[in-house]
């Protein structure tokens, strides 16, 4: 692949599989099945997709902690598999899991930070200062970072992935366990990285609302494969039409499919059971009549239900069109879930 010119995409990604090898009874997993994508310089890119569906492993590739099976990359020109060291110079990255040290202090952390990645003393406490104050840690600076909020904590990390001005910022799930409060301040914070730092900002989530708000473009990740990908506005302007959602009690899914079956201008339809709740989803030209049949239909069948909505296209709508079932639906890993078991495997 080529070394990065000034025009050159920050990530080009071909044909990525990576199969982890079973053991014991445990079948080998195929979490990246021929994953392809591009993305341009200066964007805040979302890997979406549910727990299990690849996002992890493919950022594990990227940033060279994990090996491809096969397939190439390359981040900022950069090919990861012949110049790891040269991406680990142009990238930040953001685990899932805390990277500071809660015995350190703000300050500490970020100066250590710095000079692990071969910053002079006096450039790293410029750096750590200056970071600080555009996080809104300045005031902190001094605490052990134990006594941090989640946010705070978060904040800090992604403070300390940035010390060394890298030109690509991955940030894996960088808001899960955060309270609305906080996952807002994260939002704002990778938004003003992306404008005024001109950072590619590599972002996986499994939050709709997220991927929504902050990408400017997307790619829907389902079994290790891509699904689809552009703006937000562009995949929901594909799908024409509005959705109708139905949260069902204790449902039937045989059953709530033969009462609606009848039902007039219905399509995409689905139907999930999770235990003691599930949903109907579909699409259709005329919510307002629609909505209108389906209640009618489900009451004639003794189907219970509570609410009942009619909307314009969601994400959620795009990722069921696309991949056949609800975001919250049937599991889409190959197995035992790569996010949270098998990356502890060795690459």
């Amino acid at each position: 692949m080529p070394e990065n010119t000034g025009n050159s995409p920050a990530i080009m990604a071909e044909d990525l599989v990576k199969v982890y090898p079973g053991r014991g009874r445990r079948p080998a997993v195929r979490a990246l099945d021929g994953l392809g994508f591009t993305v341009p310089a200066g964007r805040v890119f979302g890997l979406l997709g549910p727990n299990g569906a690849g996002k992890s492993t493919t950022t594990k590739i990227l940033t060279t902690l994990s090996r491809a099976t096969s397939g190439r990359a390359a981040v900022a020109g950069h090919d990861v598999a012949k110049r790891p060291d040269s991406v680990r110079a142009a990238i930040g990255y953001v685990s899932q899991g805390a990277s500071t040290d809660p015995l350190l202090t703000a300050t500490e952390n970020l100066k250590i930070a710095a000079r692990l990645r071969g910053i002079g003393a006096a450039d790293a406490a410029q750096r750590a200062q200056r970071l600080l104050d555009e996080f809104g840690l300045a005031e902190a600076s001094k605490r052990p970072v134990s006594t941090f909020s989640g946010g705070m904590r978060r904040r800090l990390d992604v403070a300390a992935a940035l010390v060394h001005r890298p030109s690509v910022l991955f940030l894996d799930e960088p808001t899960t366990g955060l309270d609305p409060e906080a996952r807002a301040a994260m939002w704002a914070e990778i938004r003003r990285l992306s404008g005024e730092e001109a950072l590619t900002v590599i972002l996986t989530t499994h939050y709709m609302e997220e991927a929504d708000r902050l990408a400017d473009e997307l790619l829907i990740v389902n079994r290790g494969r891509a699904v689809v990908q552009g703006t937000p506005d562009e995949l929901k302007a594909a799908l024409h039409g509005d959705s109708v959602r139905v949260s069902l009690v204790e449902p039937d899914p045989a059953r709530v499919r033969q009462a609606i079956a009848q039902v007039a201008g219905l399509r995409d339809v689905v139907v999930e059971a999770s235990g003691v709740d599930g949903v109907l989803a579909a699409r259709t030209d005329d919510a307002s009549a629609a909505v209108g049949s389906v209640i009618a239909a489900l009451d004639a069948a003794g189907i219970r239900y509570g609410q009942v909505a009619a909307s314009h296209p969601t994400l959620d709508d795009v990722y069921l069109h696309f991949v056949g079932h609800t975001f919250d639906g049937p599991s889409t890993s190959s197995g035992t879930g790569e996010d949270d078991v098998l990356e502890g495997q060795a690459a």
